[in-house]
């Protein structure tokens, strides 16, 4: 099976050559073309179970590539697993119009940076007006859709709560299965989002967009659209926020698992169709054209696509996080059953162990022992 290592290396130098990139795709994807390869260092590892050495690659941990994910999955998720709370989560996602695609494709960083904020905003604002309770909400940013394309959006993961405008009381969400109304959400979102853009227009910011794309008509035609605010069933409790957390938090564009395929310069690949039933389908595009919808998706340097709101926001999490816990009577942090981590399998005794290999100093070099 093809990977997206495979493709680069193989169609990375041509993509290079004929199309345009940004300085942090061409890091993305040198990055992913040497992934575990001899350009990026080799440590020689040691069996505990049998006592072979052998000799491992490092690997680029590159947040685009989709092969150096699951460590940090693994601890940020540990991280989170200390602040859940005893309380339903609900998991809202909030989409844009089409025709704003050309903003974020063009100015990323603006652009992205305005869409979290004002869906974590959009939350805040409808829940102190609807519950009376100052919420907190997990905003994490996905851009493509399942075939690759373009599609920008939120999701976001809210306790069934928050606290009281002073500070005193917990406020519990009337109804376990009913969050807030979607149709005043999206209402809030498109004020706050076109808000963002239209300052962004006045302060001359949109200079990248080609000559094509009037920013203006652009913002204002969206802004006449009604928006897609849509909430998922709420979560059956706090250990399926993890499990669904695992899942959405450091995916990429497309893992190595979808490319089915790589051969005459045709990648082939498997993606679902929401609009059909979940059907899952497979596409077969030419490798250039497949990675230049892959690198659309790499995010900026630096840019923080998970964010915090209310009270989850990074300055106040854990001192708010003891004070609910205390108004609701829960004083410890909860238990979950432990996950599974990761194997590293030994190549001579097939040793399944997570630490099984010790890392240790590679033998001299000939020249230097000489």
């Amino acid at each position: 099976m093809a990977d997206l290592g495979e493709i680069a290396r193989a169609v990375g130098d041509e993509y290079l050559r004929t199309r345009r990139t940004t300085p942090f795709q061409r890091k993305a994807l040198w990055a992913i073309r040497h992934c575990r390869t001899e350009t990026m260092g080799s440590v020689y590892a040691e069996c505990e179970n049998c006592g072979a050495k052998h000799l491992q690659f490092r690997s680029c941990r590159n947040r685009s590539c989709p092969r150096c994910q699951a460590g940090a999955r693994a601890e940020w998720l540990e991280a989170r697993e200390k602040e859940l709370l005893p309380v339903p989560y609900f998991h809202v996602v909030f989409t844009v119009p089409e025709m704003l695609n050309p903003i974020a494709l063009y100015c990323p960083e603006l652009f992205y940076a305005a869409l979290l904020q004002a869906a974590g905003n959009a939350l805040l604002d409808v829940g102190l007006s609807k519950l009376q309770a100052r919420l907190g909400c997990l905003a994490i940013l996905h851009t493509w859709g399942q075939n690759l394309s373009l599609h920008p959006h939120v999701h976001c993961v809210v306790p069934g709560g928050g606290l009281s405008p002073d500070g005193t009381r917990w406020i519990s969400v009337r109804n376990p299965k009913y969050l807030l109304p979607v149709k005043v959400l999206a209402r809030r979102f498109r004020t706050l989002l076109t808000k963002k853009l239209r300052e962004a227009e006045r302060k001359g910011k949109f200079q990248r967009l080609p000559a094509s794309v009037l920013p203006h008509s652009t913002i204002e035609g969206a802004a006449a659209q009604e928006w897609i605010v849509y909430a998922k069933p709420p979560f059956g409790g706090p250990e399926q926020v993890l499990e669904y957390l695992s899942r959405y938090t450091h995916r990429v564009a497309i893992s190595n698992s979808r490319i089915l395929l790589f051969s005459n310069h045709q990648v082939t690949f498997k993606w679902r169709d929401y609009a059909d039933d979940n059907r899952t389908k497979r596409s077969a595009i030419d490798a250039i054209e497949f990675l230049r919808r892959f690198l659309m998706h790499v995010l900026p340097p630096r840019f923080v696509k998970i964010r915090y709101f209310g009270f989850l926001a990074n300055r106040k999490r854990g001192c708010k996080i003891e004070l609910i816990r205390s108004l609701l009577g829960c004083t410890a942090p909860l238990r979950f059953r432990e996950r599974p981590r990761p194997l590293i399998l030994c190549p001579l005794c097939h040793a399944a162990r997570y630490e099984g290999l010790a890392r240790v100093r590679p033998p001299p070099r000939a020249e230097s022992a000489a």
